[in-house]
């Protein structure tokens, strides 16, 4: 992620959806193994923050990891880009943000 994302936006949702389990299982973990475990798991939501860029108008959700875009998309060679969101985000609701950079 934080030397560009090349796959299509559903497949990030996939990727990310570890994160939504991991929440989920958190609370029943006991709570020395929260402790000495949250430090790690800080660490590696701020990497994956700075890697990322809120969607716009959202991000601040329970779960704010599902409601955010890599800041760099990377388009395999030979693969067509013209401008705007590459090929498999262009379902995306809003025109692609200046602070998402495309890599070709």
């Amino acid at each position: 992620m934080e030397e560009g994302y090349a796959w299509c936006g559903p497949e990030f949702d996939n990727d990310i959806s570890c994160r939504s389990t991991l929440a989920d299982v958190w609370p029943l973990l006991p709570p020395r193994v929260r402790s000495a475990r949250q430090p790690r798991l800080d660490e590696l939501d701020e990497r994956f923050r700075a890697a990322t860029i809120e969607w716009p108008g959202r991000g601040d959700e329970e779960q704010w990891w599902m409601w955010r875009i890599p800041r760099l998309l990377v388009i395999e060679p030979g693969d067509p880009y013209e401008g705007g969101w590459p090929a498999g985000w262009t379902m995306m609701p809003f025109p692609k943000p200046d602070s998402v950079r495309v890599i070709t």
